[in-house]
């Protein structure tokens, strides 16, 4: 055993201390209570200096998980920390990083997922995610957060899978108890081992390609794959809890039970609640009354077998779930319990009940009822514990406030007249309530890998690419092959921009630590097929945050890879699978969304537009942009890119489609550089500025904006454009005035 001192400490402090001791390289994390803390503990020990863990503050969870998964891909140590919706919203990712295989740990402090809205604990939020592929050990008290803690990070990076650590929100998170911690950080990672990487991500010399596009009969084998890590992290984890037994001095086991021996009565939950219905069960046993209870410490992989065994003696079965899956006659719970008990042979009663919702208090009290209910017949099978009946019939309350009505509200202090203003001062208103091969399947004509070589050839220094979902990702990776030669990282449309952000972070940390060597990389992330209409907020969270990469946008004007549907850089007018033209509707009826000026609106370093028709400013943007994203902050450019298939043109006559795009200033070609405009080419100077009705006519799916009925849509697409570009120009003259 290793020396240990105590603790007097909640879950979320002792996860913490944990998450310390271990000396994770990474924290991807958005609060959201009741895990909060976890994060709150480890920033304050970061200011303090007790530790170095680089913790990335997303916008969401969804881009902490993305984070996450691309820290763990770059060979970092990463842990998360979530609850409720805030897992929900980062399920997405889950399948993903177990589908991968990149191990890391991640705190669910389990609380019930709205709505209606609801902070406090019970099980709903972890059941959704059984089928996620990630083993889940679950945390009856603070000393068993911390252990397994310990616990998950060994089993995930043995197994190579990602692991959950649950507890109950509240009752264990947040109530202190008495717990030992390890006495010095060393014997934590001494015990884990050091951590070992089969197919390292980031070696130049032997490039990898991650999340690959794949289908049968590979996919199958994928998912068969993982169900034999899931059975070898079953075969596992009773040596893991041997081995920490020397360790610590402190034994568990998949189940526990106690008087489960000799017990008529069985008791079955999970969390704190175990501990609730120990106190019971001694009082009912001095009474003479044979009961017993059980819980789990693994929910995945499933501990059917080693429950039987210990609860198969039973007669009378209660099991208790803080979650319901509704309509199916229980929750997950007793409905995997039920199944396990048919498999392994019992012939005793098994008996149903959805607890404590919404973070309703469990007594002994209560553990006694349900024991008594296990055998009672007149109980049924399956209910709701502690319900209160509302009253019958319609009950009429004055409501405590009184309604603002529109009468209230039309107080005449502003006035809107033909799109001008009057009125609003603040006293009326108070009343107011080349690194690619040449393979890949892209279609003839498509713009997306004419983009990346001109991209490329602006940047001599080694690159990492991240592809989000859309044509780019399909056509280069059709598993088992890759177009490729440098590490390349696929995630989903949500997510690229934070996942990147985290590849960056651990490449820089192990450069730093020198573990790798020194040297300027481009992290680059690859979007488009309306990538950053969906991963726009994920993009602007890591420009926000100010990571060393470089986003670049191939804009091809729609959803291109799922049959072209609108997105918001579809032009106004245009046809697609979602914006179809008939007597009612006349196309996409909407503006395009103007991407630059949004990330010029964060205060990056460098935004620039660039286009295929005009190859020698493509490529000297990208050389600045390569720039400032290894030396500054985010960069970010955006191509328009052809799509011949949905543009409905032909192939061959591409690049002057384009080069209309410009010369129409549809697609003006400029960049913001340290918040200074400047043009890079003005056609009205050349004399080769065109109407945009010029370039319409160039596509099929804009052709039927040449009649005289969509005159109007076409007007007020120009007017856009002109003004536009009229601010642009207005711009760059201010920024050219001051520098002189």
């Amino acid at each position: 055993m290793k020396e240990q001192v105590m603790e007097y400490a909640s879950g979320n402090e002792m996860a913490a201390i944990a998450i310390k001791q271990i000396g994770y390289d990474l924290m991807g994390y958005y609060p959201i209570t009741p895990s909060t803390q976890i994060a709150e503990n480890l920033d304050i020990m970061r200011a303090n200096g007790e530790m170095d863990l680089v913790m990335v503050a997303a916008e969401g969870e969804h881009s902490a998980a993305g984070i996450c998964y691309g820290a763990s891909v770059a060979g970092g140590r990463v842990v998360n920390a979530t609850s409720a919706n805030g897992l929900l919203y980062a399920i997405e990712q889950l399948p993903v990083q177990s589908g991968t295989r990149y191990p890391m740990v991640m705190n669910v402090v389990c609380r019930t997922v709205s709505g209606p809205l609801s902070i406090k604990g019970d099980h709903s939020d972890i059941m959704y995610i059984l089928n996620a592929g990630w083993p889940i050990l679950f945390a009856s008290t603070v000393q068993q957060v911390y252990d397994f803690n310990i616990l998950a990070l060994k089993l995930a990076e043995q197994v190579r899978l990602p692991v959950v650590v649950a507890y109950d929100g509240f009752f264990t998170s947040h109530q202190k108890g008495r717990c030992f911690r390890f006495a010095e950080d060393e014997a934590v990672k001494d015990y884990i081992g050091s951590k070992k990487e089969d197919y390292p991500f980031l070696d130049f010399e032997h490039p990898i390609t991650v999340g690959s596009y794949m289908n049968e009969p590979d996919l199958i084998n994928n998912r068969y794959q993982l169900h034999l890590a899931m059975e070898e992290a079953d075969r596992l984890l009773p040596e893991l809890f041997a081995s920490y037994k020397e360790l610590s001095g402190r034994a568990y086991g998949k189940v526990e039970g106690t008087c489960c021996e000799d017990a008529k009565n069985l008791l079955v939950l999970l969390g704190s609640s175990y501990d609730t219905s120990i106190d019971a069960v001694e009082e009912m046993r001095k009474q003479g009354e044979k009961v017993g209870a059980a819980t789990m410490h693994v929910l995945r992989p499933f501990p059917g077998k080693e429950l039987f065994e210990l609860i198969q003696h039973g007669k009378h079965i209660l099991v208790a779930d803080r979650q319901d899956s509704y309509g199916a006659g229980g929750g997950n719970l007793s409905l995997e319990v039920r199944a396990a008990l048919q498999r392994f042979g019992s012939r005793g009663t098994v008996k149903s009940l959805v607890y404590g919702l919404g973070g309703k208090d469990f007594f002994k009290e209560d553990a006694k009822e349900m024991l008594a209910w296990a055998e009672d017949s007149s109980k049924p099978d399956f209910a709701y514990y502690g319900v209160t009946p509302g009253e019958e019939g319609e009950i009429e309350r004055e409501p405590l406030f009184a309604p603002v009505t529109r009468e209230q509200t039309n107080i005449g202090a502003t006035k809107v007249e033909s799109g001008k203003v009057t009125g609003g001062s603040l006293n009326t208103v108070t009343a107011m309530p080349g690194r690619i091969a040449p393979g890949h399947g892209a279609c003839p004509g498509c713009g997306i890998p004419v983009n990346l070589n001109l991209l490329l050839r602006g940047i001599e220094d080694p690159v990492v690419f991240l592809f989000q979902t859309g044509c780019a990702m399909i056509v280069t990776t059709a598993y088992p092959r890759t177009s490729f030669k440098v590490p390349y990282l696929h995630n989903l449309f949500q997510n690229g921009a934070a996942t990147l952000s985290g590849v960056a972070e651990i490449c820089y940390r192990k450069q730093q630590k020198g573990e790798i060597p020194p040297g300027d990389i481009i992290f680059i992330m690859v979007s488009g097929d309306g990538g950053l209409d969906i991963g726009m907020g994920s993009a602007i969270g890591t420009a926000l945050r100010g990571h060393r990469l470089l986003l670049f946008e191939y804009d091809n004007g729609g959803y291109m890879n799922t049959g072209y549907q609108l997105s918001y850089s579809t032009p106004l007018g245009a046809r697609s699978s979602t914006s179809h033209v008939g007597k009612e509707q006349y196309g996409k009826t909407f503006l395009q969304k103007d991407m630059p000026q949004i990330m010029a609106a964060t205060g990056i370093p460098y935004v620039a537009t660039v286009a295929e028709s005009n190859p020698a400013d493509f490529i000297k943007k990208a050389a600045k942009a390569a720039y400032y994203a290894k030396t500054t902050g985010t960069a970010y450019v955006k191509a328009i890119s052809a799509c011949p298939l949905n543009w409905n043109d032909k192939p061959a006559t591409e690049r002057k489609v384009i080069e209309a795009a410009v010369n129409c200033c549809y697609f003006p070609l400029y960049e913001v550089e340290q918040g200074a405009t400047k043009l890079s080419y003005d056609p009205e100077k050349t004399g080769k500025k065109i109407p945009v009705s010029d370039w319409l006519s160039m596509m099929g799916r804009t052709k039927h904006l040449q009649k005289d009925v969509y005159r109007e849509v076409v007007e007020r697409l120009q007017l856009e454009i002109d003004t536009r570009f009229y601010n642009l120009k207005k711009k760059a003259e201010e920024a050219s005035d001051e520098i002189v």
